[in-house]
Parts: structure tokens; sequence; C-alpha cells
């Protein structure tokens, strides 16, 4: 792999009104970067300026987490949208989220589409072309967070840089692509599991699929994401953490980490 960092990212500031989802404040401990929810799936104004703040004062990487509009679904289903809504949908989220970002003096580093809407675009070229034309339109200094697809391939189309994100918790099939959450081992619970995981696709490249096979991933791990609402993120993310450091792999931002695969690129 020759590259031997990663960042360790979280699905941050789910919560809204007055429901909280996840442990913000102990996951901020164990993460070099964030996506932080922007209000359509997940969040609301206060926690998405909490959340940055939070994320700013500890140095750790601001990300933006455009979903659907829909809360209820937690951004996990489905919406029939048409391309024009889609692109002004995430264009309106990373807008939100920038301000925020801006008064607490940090600035957005990625773009990482949430649930749903970011499972479909890598095989549905509407979504694809909606997500990356506003991230394009906003700032394209920014980085998309994605799996290997049409997302990455519209992502590069544009001159976006893009981050390999591999999903620590989820369980993957032969394909090298996470399975469908209704399939038995979508998601894991065994921490010491997760960290082992992760420090194989990072150092080697691949991965153990839900059918016991070992099947190469099929792109680099630029990131390691721990899913916020997972009932065990904290035990996840602490396993995750220590299995790094006991492999030798830096736990660091994105950015350091694509400077990295970049520099190696040249020599």
């Amino acid at each position: 792999m020759g590259i031997n960092s990663v960042a360790v990212v979280a699905d941050l500031g789910e919560s809204y009104g007055n429901y909280t989802i996840g442990d913000d404040d102990a996951l901020l401990g164990l993460v070099t970067a964030s996506n932080i929810a922007c209000g359509f799936h997940a969040g609301d104004p206060r926690v998405m300026d909490a959340t940055v703040k939070a994320c700013v004062e500890r140095g750790i990487e601001l990300g933006a987490h455009p979903g659907y509009p829909d809360l209820v679904g937690f951004g996990r289903r489905l919406i029939e949208a048409s391309e024009e809504e889609i692109r002004t949908d995430v264009l309106y989220q990373i807008g939100a989220l920038d301000a925020f970002a801006r008064i607490h003096g940090g600035k957005i580093s990625h773009v990482a589409p949430h649930g749903r809407m970011g499972s479909i675009a890598q095989t549905d070229a509407k979504h694809a072309r909606a997500i990356t034309d506003a991230i394009k339109a906003y700032d394209p200094s920014y980085i998309v967070i994605c799996q290997n697809g049409l997302l990455a391939d519209e992502s590069r189309k544009r001159g976006l840089e893009v981050g390999y994100v591999f999903l620590a918790d989820r369980g993957y099939g032969e394909d090298g692509m996470p399975v469908s959450r209704n399939t038995e081992g979508a998601l894991l619970h065994d921490p010491e599991e997760i960290g082992r995981r992760v420090v194989q696709v990072v150092t080697e490249g691949t991965v153990r699929a839900v059918t016991g096979k070992v099947v190469p991933l099929g792109h680099d791990a630029d990131v390691v994401l721990l899913h916020g609402d997972h009932p065990q993120v904290l035990q996840n993310g602490t396993a995750l953490r220590a299995a790094l450091e006991k492999a030798g792999v830096k736990a660091t931002g994105l950015q350091e980490v694509l400077a990295e695969k970049a520099k190696l690129a040249t020599v």
C-alpha cells in the first residue's frame, strides 16, 4: 500500500432538538475528522453550531454530511427527487454548515453524502452529477468522501479530489463493497474485530467478506468511518484507535493522508 496513515471520521451532530443521538463529546477524542449533519436527515442549527465549535477547538477537520430531507427515516430511505432538487439540497446544506465554520474560524475540508443519498450516488448518474455539481460550484477545494463508483468518477471529471472511505463497522461483500443493511452480518458488533479489519484494510488492501472470503477492497482506504448512531460506537472507536497504534499506523487528518498519497505517487 505504501501509505502508513489514515483519517478516522465519525458522523457527528445528529441530535435534534430535545433528542440526543450518539455521544459526540466522547467521539471527539477518537476521531481526526468529522462528518457533520446539516439539518436535513439529522441535526439542527443549535447542534450544528455546537458541533462545529467543538471540532474547531480540538483541531478536528470539518466535513459536511448532506442527506435527503428525511428526519423520520434518518436519510436512509430513497427519496424520489429530480437532479435539480438533489443539487440544490446539497448546495443548501453545505452553505449552512459553512456559515457555522466561518464564525468559529474553521473551514470545511470535505463533503460526505449521507445514507441512501450517498450509497445510491455510487451507481446512479443523476445523483452523482447533482452532488458533484453542487460541490464544484460552492468550493472545488472540497474533498469528496465516497467509495469506488460513479460518485468518484464524476468527482474526478470535475477536478474534485476523492478520499476513499472504508466503513469500519459494516460488513462487506465479495465485490469489496458494503452489503445491504438487511443482509446478515451487515452491522458488526465486535470492537476487536473492527480494529483488526481496519488494520488489514489499511495495510494490506483486503477485507474479509461476510462469506468469510478475503477479497481486495477495490480502492484505497484513505479514511475509515465510524457510524455515530451505532450502539457500540465508543467501544468500536477505542478498539480501532488502539489497533492502529499497535500496527504503527498514524491516525491523522484526511488532507494529510491525501497529501502523503500524492507525494508517493510522484516518486
